[in-house]
């Protein structure tokens, strides 16, 4: 039986970065005592409530347990109350979260930089391991350094590629974005990685 004298906490939301996902919340505030909290999680389909992993924890966050990090597709819903000696709050409840869905994906990493007279031969690593059955897109945007610069862009799907027909000795810049096609056919589109600027060599 929750207790009214203990309120349930607020601003419960999961927090998803590169497919890992915690469950967040703020503290309830409480004259004395400290106060715990459980959260708990199910899946669309499945009515038992099972335990995160975070029981009785001081902690205003919880980790997905790896069953369900590992499910992207899942409709994951959880819930986390207060526990402050005998007394509960009531549950606090999330929107049904999907990570695939759901997710924010961070910009790639850029690994490497070769530079010729006309070209720029660029090497990326995904912001997350992948699955082996993922299909990521890298969209490029890339400029030369200029007052008024044109943007042009190209779509890879490999992680090694090149930016052709540059002029020489020239400051180029590029930003690159990371998608992921998902199950519905739709892509997840991820930040874009910071600027970067290198100078074509002298033929």
């Amino acid at each position: 039986e929750p207790s009214p004298h203990l309120p349930a906490p607020k601003d419960v939301e999961v927090y998803s970065y590169n497919f890992q996902s915690w469950l967040r919340w703020s503290p309830v505030p409480v004259e004395n005592g400290s106060v715990l909290y459980t959260a708990h999680y199910r899946t669309g389909f499945y009515k038992e409530w099972s335990d995160m992993g975070c029981a009785q924890t001081p902690r205003t966050q919880c980790q997905f347990p790896p069953q369900i990090l590992r499910r992207r597709r899942w409709t994951v819903l959880l819930r986390v109350r207060a526990e402050l000696g005998p007394l509960a709050s009531a549950w606090a409840h999330t929107a049904p979260f999907v990570a695939e869905r759901n997710t924010t994906l961070g910009p790639p990493r850029v690994s490497s930089v070769s530079v010729s007279s006309d070209s720029l031969l660029i090497s990326v690593s995904p912001p997350f391991t992948p699955e082996s059955s993922d299909l990521l897109h890298y969209q490029v945007s890339y400029w030369e350094n200029t007052t008024n610069p044109t943007e042009k862009k190209l779509s890879e799907n490999k992680t090694l590629f090149q930016i052709g027909n540059l002029k020489e000795s020239t400051l180029y810049c590029f930003s690159i974005q990371v998608q992921l096609k998902i199950y519905s056919g739709d892509f997840l589109e991820g930040q874009q990685s910071a600027p970067e600027c290198h100078r074509t060599a002298l033929s």
